[in-house]
């Protein structure tokens, strides 16, 4: 029940109804989103006062499928709604929400995540770009790594250096950047398995508003917590589907969601293509023997554990409880199936795994796959830095010595 006391039935047949009045394939895609984030139905969950209706978890999901259902498009998806949303809504005032929530729902403003550095990725709290206050705006110099969506990004998510004297993870504080702006220079980052999903960013007396921080100063490593939290709840996000309606709003919103995802058209290679070793067994005349099948088996009972982890942290999130320790699980558990496939691809494909092309293991899909999984243990936080958040914040153990400077 929401606030209200209503049931998810009586909620979904509001929606429907509100939907069927309001809905038209033919309007602009930034005025129906608009208005279907103002009437609450966009984000239900979320605050009333900030588009949405209080109502549980759960019917965010309810709603997505609602309106597929309808025939209707739901509100933007990506970086923008699933990790600065979040952290908005926890940490930020009144001004700040009015001022972003809605273009972020709309997708008129598109968002990057600013956080890694070539000296701080694992050890994020390391990090050396400055923010210096000049009158009435912040200074920023510094350069940043490992950057999804930053070559279209509106706004990013900063974060920076605000005190060299207090103990480095008290000195961080958490901005909003314009990203449009002189001083700010990204370049594009190629990677080995011949894709260019990320990019560096770099610093140059970049300005803006003292108001463009978020929380107080020294607070930005609480505020990044709760990005990373929704980060690694967010790994796993599904595509949003659309309806088969040949309309320009509906071509609009795929459009859109074709060029944001089509960053991560390599990650199910990063992921190791776990479901693929089976069948590749059989395709090579492997699958009888008995070290193959083991390894098919590891995989597959890797993969199928994972799953549950992943659908008991859905569920608690489904039941109102905070992102909890189900998401660097799940992160960790990637890892973990992606070597595991590695290792199974390799054994099957032999020296030939190397090759690409049209004459290749699957044209070429396996040596990416072998070229590309090193990458999921490095990306979103490495596999050690999972084991200590789950071994120090979880299992209570003591915490690794920490060496401030």
């Amino acid at each position: 029940m929401d606030g209200d006391g209503l049931t998810e039935e009586a909620l979904v047949t509001e929606l429907r109804t509100w939907v069927r009045a309001n809905w038209s394939p033919t309007a602009d895609l930034t005025e129906w989103r608009t208005l279907l984030a103002n009437s609450g139905w966009g984000c239900p969950s979320w605050p009333r006062k900030w588009f949405g209706k209080e109502a549980p978890l759960k019917m965010d999901a309810v709603a997505k499928r609602v309106l597929v259902e309808e025939g209707a498009v739901g509100v933007a998806a990506g970086v923008s709604m699933y990790l600065v949303a979040p952290t908005l809504l926890e940490w930020a005032d009144d001004e700040q929400l009015d001022r972003y929530l809605l273009p972020i729902l709309t997708g008129e403003h598109k968002w990057c995540q600013l956080f890694s550095e070539p000296g701080a990725g694992s050890d994020l709290a390391g990090l050396t770009t400055k923010a210096e206050l000049d009158g009435d705006e912040w200074i920023i110099n510094g350069q940043k790594v490992w950057n999804s969506g930053a070559q279209n990004a509106d706004f990013g998510i900063l974060l920076a250096r605000t005190s060299t004297h207090l103990p480095k993870h008290q000195g961080i504080s958490y901005f909003l950047i314009p990203m449009k702006q002189d001083g700010v220079e990204v370049r594009s980052l190629h990677q080995m398995n011949g894709h260019s999903s990320f990019n560096e960013v770099f610093f140059d007396n970049a300005r803006l508003p003292m108001e463009n921080m978020i929380a107080n100063s020294g607070d930005g490593w609480r505020v990044a917590l709760t990005t990373l939290a929704h980060e690694r709840s967010a790994v796993a996000t599904p595509r949003p589907r659309f309806p088969e309606l040949e309309s320009p709003l509906v071509q609009r919103a795929q459009a859109e969601a074709d060029e944001y995802f089509s960053t991560y058209r390599w990650y199910p290679q990063r992921a190791g293509r776990p479901k693929l070793v089976a069948s590749e067994a059989r395709r090579s005349g492997l699958n009888s023997d008995p070290l193959t099948r083991q390894d098919v088996a590891e995989v597959e009972q890797l993969r199928r554990t994972a799953v549950w982890t992943t659908q008991r942290g859905r569920d608690a999130r489904l039941a109102g409880k905070p992102p909890g320790p189900e998401g660097s699980v799940a992160k960790l558990n990637m890892s973990v199936i992606a070597r595991a496939s590695h290792a199974a691809h390799t054994s099957i494909a032999g020296a030939h795994g190397m090759l690409n092309g049209p004459n290749s293991p699957l044209e070429g899909l396996i040596a990416e796959v072998l070229i590309s999984t090193p990458a999921q243990s490095i990306a979103g936080g490495t596999d050690e830095i999972q084991r200590n958040i789950l071994g120090e914040r979880v299992l209570g153990l003591p915490k690794e010595p920490q060496v401030e400077t």
